[in-house]
């Protein structure tokens, strides 16, 4: 590859099947972890990339696989690809496919949620490459659908998610069962220590490809933060800006878990409902899989989610990103705000946090090194003094108080004891039982008793 200022996938020397896949998707240029990565992947050494979302790491790592990878009979898969969630696997399976247009290659999804037989049945007519969730590949592995001795490549993508998502247990059982020799990619948009930890276990000195600092954001990413007392306020905040249809175009409404979002959604639903959906992890597979297109579509132009589509899922031409809750999880910020701002055009990135938020967000800034500017709110923003069931005192701690100073009364005990707990302590009750079960009997009617204490 030559060291032109301005690389282009001519440069890669790609065959003539990728090459027309290429110009058909309309790639003009590579991002930098693809010129980084398109040797080193070819080279068949082990790889770790660190790049941040948005960048293209798909492509990376399919573009040098696929420049080499000819046409088997061998029905097994050959390359393997495991994602965290089931929308990534349907994204990258999707990816694959217009790749591999023109090539002779078959590319099987599997993930959970659905008839785990359909999908040994397409397993049958066998499948060159698999993208699968570690939980879904490993029962299929156990129940004999997949054959996993011709795996040659084996990429993990989005695993410091993978990891967050509790998938280690899954990822060294798998690595049991793979071939030994085969090459190692992993994928990922920041560096953790338990990542390290997992590279030095499993990974045979692997060439290291760092486009970013780990943490670091696109700079085509705007970010700013709003402080807001708590959640309805919030929500008083929201109905201010998604207004302004012009400017959030398209928007990502991103909160901590299932019961707020439903909540933000019933609260959201007099003015925006039909331009809104929902998705979290309690909505059906095919419910998820149609809140996804629709919003990709246009159908909606605003989607409140859970961190569940934070990962690696690819949007088009999302405006805003609006963490309506501080994540706890710096890294989680960074998945979130990768939405936007991808394919190289500017992304807006808005945080709301609280009093008690305030430590997420300088945890969030600490790993960007980079401090999010703060907005004044809207004049005409209302504060609300109603909370919701989250940020109220926990009842229980409550009734434990009030009961807790009745109690402080005075020495002794405050009532008799029942008739079952008064008991003298006989020392060994267990052995003094047995004694007097198994005792040497003194007349024939005390034998006989013996014997019958012995059946009961």
């Amino acid at each position: 590859m030559n060291s032109s200022a301005t690389p282009s996938f001519d440069d890669f020397g790609l065959n003539r099947w990728l090459k027309d896949a290429l110009d058909e998707l309309g790639f003009e240029k590579p991002t930098p972890i693809q010129v980084e990565a398109f040797p080193l992947v070819r080279s068949g050494k082990n790889v770790v990339g660190v790049s941040q979302t948005g960048t293209g790491k798909t492509i990376a790592f399919m573009l040098p696989l696929l420049q080499d990878f000819k046409y088997s009979k061998d029905p097994s898969p050959r390359i393997l690809i495991l994602v965290p969630t089931r929308e990534l696997v349907v994204q990258i399976v999707e990816e694959v496919k217009k790749l591999i247009k023109y090539m002779n290659h078959r590319v099987v999804g599997l993930y959970g949620g659905v008839n785990i037989n359909t999908q040994a049945l397409e397993l049958e007519e066998g499948a060159s490459i698999v993208v699968a969730t570690p939980g879904r590949l490993y029962d299929h592995a156990l129940n004999g659908n997949l054959k996993l001795k011709s795996v040659q490549k084996l990429v993990i993508d989005e695993v410091d998610v993978m990891l967050d998502l509790g998938f280690r247990y899954q990822l060294t059982n798998l690595f049991d069962i793979l071939p030994q020799k085969r090459q190692n990619l992993m994928f990922s948009a920041t560096m953790t220590s338990e990542i390290e930890e997992l590279i030095t276990d499993f990974f045979i000195a692997p060439k290291h490809i760092s486009i970013a600092v780990s943490g670091t954001p696109l700079d085509n990413i705007e970010q700013t933060s709003y402080s807001i007392p708590n959640y309805y306020t919030k929500v008083n905040l929201l109905r201010i800006l998604l207004k302004d249809q012009e400017r959030f175009e398209k928007c990502i409404v991103f909160v901590a878990s299932k019961k707020i979002a439903d909540r933000l959604y019933e609260n959201l639903g007099p003015q925006f409902g039909s331009r809104m959906g929902i998705i979290h992890s309690n909505k059906s597979q095919n419910n998820r899989f149609d809140t996804v297109q629709s919003f990709e579509d246009g159908q909606f132009n605003l989607l409140i989610a859970t961190d569940v589509i934070a990962r690696g899922v690819d949007f088009t031409g999302v405006s805003h990103v609006i963490s309506f809750d501080t994540p706890e999880f710096p890294e989680n910020y960074m998945h979130r705000i990768g939405r936007t701002g991808r394919a190289e055009k500017m992304g807006h990135s808005i945080l709301l946090f609280t009093e008690k938020e305030e430590e997420y967000k300088t945890a969030i800034e600490e790993l960007m090194e980079f401090q999010i500017p703060e907005l004044e709110a809207p004049e005409e923003m209302e504060y609300s003094a109603q909370k919701a069931p989250e940020e109220r005192p926990a009842q229980g701690a409550t009734k434990s108080h009030n009961r807790n100073s009745k109690l402080i009364v005075g020495g002794g005990a405050f009532h008799e004891k029942k008739e079952k707990n008064r008991k003298v302590n006989l020392g060994n009750s267990k052995k003094a039982k047995k004694a007097d079960k198994f005792k040497k009997p003194k007349a024939k009617g005390d034998k006989i008793q013996n014997r019958r204490n012995k059946k009961k």
